[in-house]
């Protein structure tokens, strides 16, 4: 019971708070490795998408899986590693991206980076998990469907 008890603890306690005080490290390891894995499946699993970006030195697409949410005027995109991230720097400048969610591709417009530790735009488990990844910025954007 107790060695149990050890591996849950391990499997959800460590892992929220290794990105609470360490977000630049599981950052990279999730670039390497998480995204890799999650990104064939976040395009239509609920919750998740895949938003395409260009960036802003290179002029590269970037395919980024992100946890995103519908809102009536567009999408909310939760900022897990904070608004200075590269991706979120991209949108914030080109002032446009693609998202591909639920099986569904939009074009993303007016990007705005929106601050709220309250989080009270989503649903009850959504902002405990929030709470616990400890994202309170989001990228709010408007949308059109492309197909």
């Amino acid at each position: 019971m107790l060695k149990t008890a050890a591996i849950i603890f391990f499997l959800f306690l460590i892992p929220p708070l290794l990105l609470r005080l360490r977000p630049r490290w599981v950052a990279g390891f999730n670039l390497k490795v998480t995204n890799r894995i999650t990104a064939p499946f976040a395009t239509w699993l609920p919750g998740f998408g895949v938003i395409t970006h260009i960036g802003r030195k290179s002029a590269r697409p970037y395919r980024t899986p992100v946890n995103v949410f519908r809102v009536p005027e567009g999408f909310l995109i939760a900022l897990t590693y904070g608004p200075n991230s590269q991706w979120v720097q991209n949108v914030m400048t080109a002032g446009t991206a693609e998202l591909e969610t639920r099986r569904t591709k939009y074009r993303l417009s007016a990007p705005a980076v929106v601050h709220d530790p309250t989080r009270h735009r989503f649903p009850l488990m959504v902002r405990i998990a929030l709470r616990i990844l400890g994202a309170t910025d989001f990228l709010q954007a408007s949308s059109t469907r492309i197909t």
